[in-house]
């Protein structure tokens, strides 16, 4: 077995010695999301909240971090930096603030540290000039993105680890289902439409609780591990245990608005209820996530709406051209 690094023969934490590796060119991406209530979001952008301009504070801190990171991470090596940005992108509808970090360096280790604790800081201090509007502000998704240069090699979070098995993967996203009161069939039904479709699917669908962690939690690892669509059902509506649609928007990195409404609006032809749709659709990585109603006739309804479309979508998504 492999032994971590950062510890020696005995299993005591040691700082590793670089000191023969080549000088090179380095570079990490990380990224961060702060959530919160979207009227808060909106004070600290409007007014400057009650500690001044968040964002801009929140930039220097992050800038600052990256530069101290050996000080505050006991085995990182202190590293003359190149340069540092940080990046804040504020949603107010959705109540989040994307933050990315990007750190350069010539040397002999590379800085994915020191671009994860200027993401860190730079949301702790978002929290910290925040924090009198609203308590439960959430950071979520400490993360790197990317990495080049140094001996390990380049690496991107959201190129697929491995192969998966199928292209195809079905969820469905019910308490009732997963505590075996209720047989589900949109699942099934889903899982038939994409095979007649020609999709290479799994050919059972995968049943979760309505817990927002866990179903984030599932989305991320079925992305990563390769699959190009999952499609979720139950979970889209007004109800409190109506979490699909948080869930996928902690783990998808861009939305794809005009395949969301193309749903509803199928649906919309057949009862007005499906304006009470909160379903996304989004990306991670190669990856397309969409949430379809959980009634066999909604989530069939909506798949026949993206089926013109769907193909296209993930070639785009894989590379190609429009």
């Amino acid at each position: 077995m492999t032994r971590p690094s950062h510890l020696d023969d005995e299993g005591a934490p040691r700082m590793v010695d670089v000191g023969n590796k080549p000088v090179t060119v380095r570079r990490a991406v990380a990224a961060a999301t702060v959530r919160m209530r979207p009227n808060v979001l909106g004070q600290l952008l409007d007014a400057g909240g009650p500690k001044g301009d968040a964002l801009v504070t929140a930039r220097l801190a992050g800038i600052g971090a990256a530069k101290r990171t050996s000080e505050l991470i006991p085995l990182c090596h202190p590293l003359p930096l190149d340069s540092v940005e940080v990046e804040l992108t504020p949603d107010r509808e959705a109540g989040t603030v994307a933050i990315r970090t990007e750190v350069r360096v010539t040397a002999r280790t590379g800085v994915e540290m020191e671009a994860l604790t200027a993401a860190s800081v730079a949301a702790l201090t978002l929290y910290d000039m925040a924090k009198a509007l609203q308590r439960d502000i959430v950071i979520e998704r400490v993360e790197l993105v990317e990495k080049s240069g140094g001996r390990s090699g380049d690496y991107a979070r959201g190129t697929p680890s491995g192969v998966a098995e199928h292209e195809a993967v079905v969820i469905v996203c019910s308490n009732r289902s997963a505590a075996g009161e209720r047989e589900d069939t949109s699942g099934p039904a889903l899982v038939a439409a994409l095979g007649a479709a020609g999709f290479d699917v799994d050919s059972s669908a995968i049943v979760v609780a309505d817990d927002e962690e866990a179903i984030a939690a599932l989305l991320a690892r079925l992305a990563d591990a390769g699959h190009r669509l999952i499609l979720t059902t139950g979970g889209t509506g007004l109800t409190p245990t109506d979490v699909t649609p948080g869930a996928t928007r902690r783990v998808i990195e861009r939305e794809a608005p005009g395949m969301a409404e193309l749903m509803r609006a199928a649906g919309f032809a057949s009862t007005p209820m499906a304006a009470l749709s909160r379903g996304l659709v989004g990306t991670r990585g190669r990856t397309l996530i969409a949430n379809l109603p959980g009634s066999p006739k909604g989530a069939s309804e909506s798949f026949a709406a993206l089926l013109p479309v769907l193909r296209h979508a993930l070639d785009q998504l894989a590379g190609a051209d429009h």
